[in-house]
């Protein structure tokens, strides 16, 4: 496979509908009838664009969320199909938007090298597709740095006083509260 000097949009859907094909093949031929799996969702791709370059050479990725029956993970899918096998289960601290998270390289044949940082698992917490979509986005929302706008619009009316954000760990741990300040 060819890859341009700038990746594609053309080259981003083939690279996402190669790592979707792959896991819905795992989940039919793998994980069938698997206890683990939740029957109320389904494999799907969330929010992947490409991510900024890194340093050092590595090839350009795309980042988004993989939401499968089983686990919900950040993925930093590669370009182009790399066979770096040596790297399955190589532990890397990479940024992901404005953040950093670590990753764990994986290979298979079809998607090639690729890294996965785990969200949930198993999800088994998730009653709809829906519900699984809305927090793949969220998460998105929340690594991703906004655009800053041009201007700061006008207040219209008496602003409140801005609430602590809660931790970020506390976001990512299911059952835990998030304490204001704690832990940033």
């Amino acid at each position: 496979m060819q890859v341009p000097d700038s990746p594609s949009d053309a080259l981003l859907a083939q690279r996402v509908a190669a790592l979707t094909d792959h896991f819905n093949r795992v989940q039919r031929e793998r994980m069938a009838g698997v206890a683990l799996l939740n029957p109320a969702l389904a494999v799907a791709a969330v929010g992947f664009e490409w991510g900024d370059a890194q340093r050092g050479g590595e090839p350009e990725v795309a980042e988004g969320v993989l939401i499968t029956p089983w686990f919900m993970s950040l993925v930093r899918l590669p370009a182009r199909v790399l066979p770096l096998r040596h790297l399955t289960g190589a532990k890397f601290v990479r940024d992901f938007g404005g953040e950093r998270f670590d990753f764990i390289g994986a290979h298979d044949l079809a998607v090639g090298y690729h890294e996965t940082c785990a969200l949930f698992s198993p999800m088994q917490g998730f009653d709809s597709q829906d519900r699984a979509l809305e927090t793949a986005r969220e998460v998105l929302a929340l690594t991703r740095p906004s655009p800053a706008p041009s201007m700061p619009p006008e207040p219209t009316e008496a602003v409140p006083a801005a609430q602590p954000l809660p931790s970020r760990r506390a976001f990512f741990l299911p059952g835990r509260q998030a304490q204001p300040g704690a832990g940033q």
